[in-house]
């Protein structure tokens, strides 16, 4: 569906890829031929598809058409910088929002729990974009504690994945709250009440595992958002990410990268939704012990 797109999309093909290398003004229509025909633009679009394919199944993912460079090592650098934002933003969120959510559960009603709300619909009314732009207005032009762009510093990415931490927090806290009072309302809770614990060892021993088993498979969906999804927060940044990678394939016409990256994306679809079943059979095994019983 890539490759299609990507023939479908206005314009010639060659004469992108020529401006990719060398740049606007110095393409002319001789500089487009000599691209078209040193990578075979002029074959039927199918003819050029097998060809991709059939390098692929050679595990050769083959060269980036506007830098010259292996599409592996491309893809590669881009991925590592999405996983270190996506990660540090989860680890964020999940940071801010489940002890918001777990303190307005104790008290459904109470002032946390109205707080809690206001903080949901607050962070989640602002766009991605405009809550970026708060963050670099404050914390790097006003009050000068963060670089307001970059890639690679050890600050850099503190901006870009607040921004997406932020949002998604308020989403964990509503999640977490949920969780929490359902498990508090549960049986096996009670009975742990009965039995003489304290409030603290019956939530770290009974609640805090059966809310992780409803609010790991969130995470799980919010973490593949978060890893395909960050296109807006890599741009405003210029934080170099899968995202930055793929916006500048389709911009430029490098069919390798942008095959290349849709197939990463994919790749880590099915990574990510493996890992949270295999961590929610671990936290609630009951699934497997009912399947062996029966």
């Amino acid at each position: 569906m890539c490759f299609i797109v990507v023939q479908r999309l206005p314009g010639d093909v060659a004469y992108r890829i020529a401006a990719g290398r060398y740049g606007y003004d110095l393409v002319d229509a001789d500089a487009a031929a000599g691209v078209r025909e040193e990578l075979g633009l002029d074959r039927p679009a199918w003819q050029q598809l097998l060809g991709w394919l059939g390098d692929l199944g050679r595990l050769d993912l083959g060269r980036s058409l506007v830098t010259h460079q292996p599409v592996l090592s491309e893809v590669g650098y881009f991925l590592i910088g999405t996983l270190q934002l996506a990660a540090v933003a989860l680890l964020l969120a999940v940071v801010i929002g489940c002890p918001l959510g777990t303190a307005a559960a104790l008290r459904p009603g109470g002032v946390v729990d109205r707080l809690t709300d206001l903080w949901v619909a607050l962070v989640r009314a602002l766009p991605a974009f405009l809550l970026g732009l708060i963050l670099i207005v404050v914390l790097s032009v006003h009050l000068r504690l963060l670089p307001s762009a970059g890639h690679g510093g050890s600050t850099t990415i503190v901006l870009p994945a607040l921004t997406l931490a932020l949002g998604l927090s308020g989403l964990i806290a509503r999640v977490a709250r949920d969780a929490v009072v359902e498990t508090r309302q549960s049986d096996h809770v009670r009975f742990a009440h009965t039995k003489g614990l304290t409030d603290r060892l019956v939530l770290l021993r009974h609640v805090a595992r059966n809310a992780a088993a409803v609010l790991v498979p969130y995470l799980g969906v919010q973490a593949v958002v978060l890893v395909e999804g960050v296109v807006v927060v890599e741009a405003l940044f210029s934080w170099q990410g899968l995202g930055h990678a793929l916006v500048h394939a389709v911009f430029w016409r490098d069919i390798p990268v942008l095959q290349a990256t849709a197939l990463v994306l994919a790749l880590l679809v099915v990574a990510v939704n493996t890992l949270v079943d295999l961590t929610v059979l671990w936290l609630d095994p009951r699934p497997r012990r009912q399947e062996a019983m029966s």
